[in-house]
């Protein structure tokens, strides 16, 4: 009986109380249970790929990757560059004095004299991170060019590869036509000069954005190097550490502490003071004090950085004397920090209502992130949200190009661009506008 059964194609492999009168249950071929393989497909062998052809198709999927935003680079590099030839000619100025001007001038000073054995009360070179002038000695040395030009170089190439990095953090949070706009903004953003000039920016949100994709991917060690390093570049690099602590705190929460990849998320909060705590070490050894660097920022006539949560306050109430008092009118300019700082806060706090509204989208490492940012600028005195610190807030930056369309983008795209052009005309030159 079976083997009648199968001879006529019959399953004798079921369960025959399942069986229906009249109904056959016949084997279906491997190709119709799995539609999208043929038969062709199944037979032909896949060819094989030497290790060049690996590493060509690996290149090519990441060039396609890399296009759009290092095109959006490239342009907002062009535009600046025209800028900065226009601004030499008319104000009879060098580019390499206008590339360093400002906090460039103390970089460049940093690389060259290194910093002072004495904790002086007057501005010194104390007051900035060792990272970035290291950065440029090697540089200089490496392809032996002025450290000027060899800071030029750190800020443009690390400028363009933290673009990339932001510009994948976009897509992963809010799809490709979404993180084409943001990345567009970003790029013609007034605070984006700083990667046209000697600033740690560039270094600076390299090493972020890459610790904050190591974060959202679980390589937790490789995120707290990348952030320990950003602690040693600038300032504003201290607020990955509670991004770190923030998403090791969730890990442990969730999975629980006895879970191993719980326990190894404790090695990116680590791992990201080291920066701060080397150069501390440093310090120590240097100057006899691990808060040299400190002091030197609070203590400095010139300086005086101090944190307050009246700080934007006493800029507005400083701003409006300025606008009304008698020497103003006899003199009609005013400080234009003032004014870019406010009109920062205000767009600092919309992006923040923002973000908040689309924080299910965005990884909790860039939310931290930002919202550390927004505490360290928003109570400054000396540092209030312009531009730069913006665009080191750049999740804020990002929500509000992505969620405009059509019109409204273009506006906003060229509205930025205008802004990026006439900022940067006083920037580049004197102490009318720093970056």
């Amino acid at each position: 009986m079976q083997a009648s059964l199968e001879s006529r194609g019959v399953d004798t492999t079921r369960d025959v109380h399942t069986a229906r009168p009249g109904i056959e249950w016949r084997r279906e071929p491997t190709a119709s249970r799995h539609p999208d393989l043929t038969p062709a497909a199944i037979v032909a062998p896949q060819p094989t790929l030497t290790p060049a052809q690996r590493r060509r198709r690996q290149f090519a999927a990441l060039a396609s990757r890399w296009r759009y935003p290092l095109s959006a680079y490239a342009l907002s590099r062009a535009i600046l560059l025209v800028v900065l030839i226009v601004d030499s000619v008319l104000q009879h100025r060098s580019l390499l004095s206008e590339i360093a001007n400002w906090d460039g001038l103390w970089y460049l000073t940093t690389t060259v004299h290194w910093y002072p054995h004495v904790v002086l009360h007057e501005q010194t070179t104390l007051g900035f991170l060792p990272l970035y002038p290291v950065s440029m000695w090697l540089v200089g040395h490496a392809l032996t060019v002025p450290y000027v030009i060899s800071g030029l170089i750190i800020s443009l190439v690390a400028g363009a590869a933290a673009t990339v990095l932001i510009a994948r953090l976009a897509e992963g949070w809010f799809g490709t036509a979404a993180a084409r706009r943001a990345i567009l903004f970003f790029c013609l953003f007034p605070g984006s000069v700083v990667f046209s000039m000697v600033y740690t920016e560039g270094l600076t949100l390299l090493l972020v954005a890459g610790s904050l994709l190591a974060l959202e991917r679980r390589r937790w060690v490789l995120a707290g190097v990348l952030a320990g390093l950003a602690t040693a570049c600038d300032p504003v690099g201290l607020a990955i550490i509670p991004a770190c602590v923030a998403v090791a705190g969730r890990e442990v929460y969730v999975r629980g502490w006895r879970d191993r990849e719980a326990r190894r998320s404790l090695l990116a909060p680590l791992l990201s003071a080291l920066g701060l705590v080397g150069f501390g070490i440093f310090l120590w050894f240097w100057t006899g004090t691990p808060l040299a660097s400190y002091k030197t920022q609070h203590a400095t006539w010139g300086w005086s950085e101090h944190t307050s949560p009246l700080a934007l306050f006493w800029t507005a109430r400083k701003l409006v004397d300025q606008i009304f008092s008698h020497h103003s009118w006899a003199h009609p300019g005013i400080n234009l920090n003032l004014l870019a700082g406010l009109l920062g806060a205000i767009f600092l706090i919309y992006g923040l209502r923002v973000l908040w509204q689309m924080r299910s989208q965005v990884s909790l490492g860039a939310l931290v992130w930002t919202a550390g940012i927004a505490v360290l600028t928003l109570t400054s005195d000396q540092t209030p949200p312009n531009a730069r610190m913006l665009l080191c807030a750049f999740p804020v930056v990002l929500v509000v190009a992505a969620r405009l369309r059509g019109r409204n983008i273009r506006w906003l795209i060229a509205g930025s661009t205008v802004l990026l052009v006439a900022m940067s005309f006083v920037s580049f030159v004197g102490t009318g506008l720093r970056p």
